[in-house]
């Protein structure tokens, strides 16, 4: 893992596993001290990555405002906010939304084809590019680029397509997962891992580190066991 970031995956869901509705509404659906677990976890990071799917549906970057986590993070020299990197192997996106006016540092992780329309545009402050033979995002090669500019501690944010990305070439190294206290069903809403899915016999074991309830939520924190560590399912 010395070549990457150290990867944790922060996610609030229904009850019932879903990270949004039907519709995929921009409405937040965590209680406060949600909001407050998220802040927290997005400050102890370097930068925070999110998929292009939510990137287009928020809008907005996760940005620190409790100003006593921002003097923390500048104790530890380190600025204010986490660098915002997106994820979009098309670049498809959009240059009018209020990300690109927010007092953050942008990145793009895209492939050289998506890279292209933003090579003289001022949107991101850097534009990462790299591509399997298939054309999608090469992850490995992308993550090492990452940390090869200084991002030890990487959040990512979702969506359920960049975390089942990200599974499938065992590059996650921990969740945080909130279980909020409703149901929004419908099979087409997205999930915390989207994508094709795994079987039984190929899907990544988790470890659970710690539980915590705060009122109706529950906070989960686990550990992905690495797949030199799974062993067949027990019976």
């Amino acid at each position: 893992m010395s070549d990457r970031p150290l990867t944790t995956v922060i996610l609030a869901m229904s009850a019932d596993g879903k990270i949004s509705d039907s519709v995929r509404s921009p409405i937040l659906f965590g209680s406060p001290q949600d909001k407050t677990h998220l802040e927290q976890q997005v400050a102890a990071a370097d930068a925070v990555i999110t998929g292009a799917g939510t990137f287009r549906v928020k809008g907005t970057a996760m940005r620190i405002l409790n100003p006593d986590l921002m003097a923390q993070r500048e104790r530890e020299g380190k600025p204010p906010q986490p660098v915002q990197i997106v994820a979009s192997a098309s670049g498809n996106l959009d240059r009018n939304i209020p990300f690109f006016q927010q007092p953050i540092s942008r990145w793009l992780l895209t492939t050289p084809t998506g890279a292209e329309p933003w090579q003289n545009h001022p949107g991101f402050d850097k534009i990462l590019a790299t591509q399997t033979p298939s054309g999608s995002v090469d992850w490995h090669d992308a993550l090492q680029q990452i940390a090869n500019l200084g991002i030890k501690k990487l959040a990512i944010l979702g969506g359920g397509n960049l975390v089942a990305s990200l599974l499938a070439e065992d590059l996650i190294d921990e969740l945080w997962l909130t279980i909020c206290p409703l149901l929004l069903g419908g099979s087409a809403a997205p999930t915390p891992v989207d994508g094709s899915g795994f079987s039984t016999q190929t899907a990544p074991r988790l470890e659970l580190l710690e539980v915590k309830t705060i009122d109706a939520e529950v906070f989960l924190h686990y550990r992905l066991r690495r797949q030199q560590e799974s062993t067949s399912p027990r019976s």
